[in-house]
């Protein structure tokens, strides 16, 4: 099974940096992809960013291209969420995600195809 554990969050003003980290503990060679996303009060599961574990591919939501990055260190299992240029709409709970399964395809920002989410991290952005 596999754990994750989010890390990093907290309160900056507009136009602040934060750096997300997603510490993945467990069985970890069977998963295709490591998600982030984000839900704020009364607004769905959105997809943020996620990256393919084999070979590093990444993809980004609209809404955060040019201003995130997400990166990983397979020697650490960890995977990192790099928030730049922050906005109040960047204010949500964070979680980080895995997809399990080894496959041929795009990875996906659709949180139900994700199997295996840790507990969340708050960013608020506010002045």
């Amino acid at each position: 099974q596999l754990q994750l554990v989010e890390s990093g969050g907290g309160l900056v003003q507009p136009g602040g940096s934060l750096r997300l980290s997603c510490a993945a503990s467990g069985f970890t060679l069977d998963y295709y992809a490591i998600g982030w996303f984000r839900q704020a009060p009364g607004k769905e599961r959105e997809g943020v960013s996620c990256i393919r574990i084999s070979d590093g591919r990444i993809y980004y939501a609209d809404s955060v291209k040019g201003r995130f990055t997400i990166s990983r260190d397979n020697a650490k299992n960890t995977v990192y969420l790099q928030m730049n240029s922050l906005k109040p709409e960047d204010t949500a709970v964070y979680y980080c995600a895995a997809e399990r399964g080894l496959r041929i395809g795009i990875p996906t920002l659709r949180h139900e195809a994700y199997d295996d989410w840790g507990q969340g991290t708050q960013v608020t952005v506010s002045s």
